[in-house]
């Protein structure tokens, strides 16, 4: 089926890339939720040292910003997972539209809030509602963009979608740089203003074709009843459906593959910024000079992920998606590895940063273009949603456990950061047992 069809009220073909204005509108919203999504989450990194030495009241041991900064990376993960599980069943029965446009406005209004806590428990709480429109935003758009690119460069498309994740971290250091030096609670206050963007370029936006049709035979199943066994299955509560004989081993694949890059990555998004501010005090740089170097480190780490998400399309469709997500995972490993253990010098850093952020911000692509492709429209956005929900659930303890492994590790943020990053391992078992959906039309 052509892309255009049904969409000639949008605005039809206007020619750059051979998309639609509908599809342009898309991946746009789609593209900067996700970019301030992970700004957020990087943000958030950034000012949870000066954040927690203010909240504690004065100068926090090394083991207790370990604890309570990992309490509270638990609990904003926690937040994501929920929202993502919960609104992706949402987004199944009532449209990825609407849900992602109250994701948007929950996140932005909760991201805002964190600059008024007075108290470790407050900045959790709040933590935690914006983690709830994070996790619908990610997983409905990724649902979205696939269903509205179906037949036209999917996977370079939701790589390229995907980017909004490195963006992220390049918009978070340039906030912070800007804003940063007039305290952490204005960092957070900075959330509040692109909702209203995102709000307009929302509007007039429909659902994609592959999503009305499954809406039609509900409907037409409700009017007839479900006499067939085939009706009484599609009909049946999506979350079952995962586990049902036809689905169980894509759900089983899928959770490995999110438990993999999740435990890999988030160790690194919540103690990076202190790690490098830790090395740099060692070499006597403190104050505005250690937050320029830190901001820009970011920077660093966020242009390699740009480059990782987009390259991932375009080599998932040459090579194949499960290569290409082993080569992913072997790489952050390795680079990862380097960054932690390698290096006893900031000088360093620069380099090492990008290649890293290549690898262990890109293979996230391959949530958006693999695990769409496992599953039929009418449980994807529950399907992708439980993958990335459970896996962050059990991940959201890993910056805890992170954390945590600092006292034995004699305060090395580092060790605990390093061993963390080989979890990258499950997702490569993932692709070891999963299929391969290259060639495959998008399941309808």
């Amino acid at each position: 089926m052509s892309t255009s069809t049904g969409l000639a009220g949008i605005g039809g073909r206007i020619g750059l890339a051979g998309l639609t204005r509908y599809q342009w509108r898309i991946f746009l919203v789609t593209w900067l939720g996700w970019a301030l999504d992970s700004a957020d989450f990087g943000l958030f990194a950034i000012v949870l040292r000066p954040a927690l030495t203010e909240l504690l009241g004065g100068a926090p041991t090394p083991a207790e910003l370990g604890r309570v900064g990992g309490y509270l990376a638990m609990v904003g993960l926690l937040g994501w997972a929920i929202g993502g599980m919960v609104f992706g069943l949402v987004a199944d029965y009532f449209g990825r539209v609407r849900t992602l446009a109250f994701s948007i406005i929950l996140f932005s209004l909760c991201t805002g809030l964190q600059g008024i806590a007075q108290t470790p428990l407050q900045l959790g709480v709040f933590r935690f509602l914006a983690g709830l429109g994070t996790g619908a935003e990610a997983v409905v758009g990724i649902a979205l963009v696939a269903e509205a690119f179906h037949s036209t460069h999917r996977a370079k498309v939701l790589g390229i979608m995907m980017t909004g994740g490195a963006f992220g971290a390049l918009i978070g250091g340039q906030v912070y740089n800007l804003v940063g030096p007039y305290g952490w609670r204005y960092v957070f206050f900075t959330g509040v203003i692109p909702a209203i963007l995102l709000l307009l370029l929302r509007r007039g936006t429909h659902e994609p074709e592959h999503f009305a049709a499954v809406r039609e035979r509900r409907a037409a199943i409700r009017a007839a009843g479900a006499g067939s066994e085939a009706d009484r299955d599609f009909m049946a509560l999506p979350l079952r459906q995962l586990f049902s004989p036809a689905l169980r081993q894509s759900t089983i694949i899928g959770l490995l593959f999110c438990l993999g890059t999740l435990l890999s990555i988030w160790t690194s998004q919540i103690w990076l910024p202190t790690i490098q501010g830790l090395m740099l005090q060692k070499e006597g740089i403190t104050g505005p000079e250690a937050i320029r170097h830190i901001g820009n480190g970011m920077m660093l780490w966020g242009i390699g992920g740009i480059a990782g998400y987009a390259a991932f399309g375009f080599l998932a469709d040459w090579l194949g998606r499960r290569l290409t997500v082993v080569f992913y995972n072997i790489g952050a490993i390795v680079s990862g590895l380097w960054l932690y253990l390698g290096l006893d010098a900031y000088a360093h850093y620069p380099l090492v940063l990008p290649i890293f952020g290549f690898f262990v911000f890109g293979v996230f692509s391959g949530h958006a273009v693999y695990l769409p492709e496992l599953f039929p429209t009418h449980v994807r956005a529950t399907a992708v949603s439980f993958c990335n929900g459970t896996g962050r659930i059990i991940t959201s303890f890993g910056p805890l456990v992170a954390g945590l492994l600092v006292v034995p590790f004699h305060g090395s943020f580092n060790m605990a950061a390093a061993v963390m990053t080989c979890f990258a391992l499950l997702s490569i078992l993932a692709m070891a047992l999963g299929r391969e959906t290259r060639d495959d039309a998008l399941p309808r």
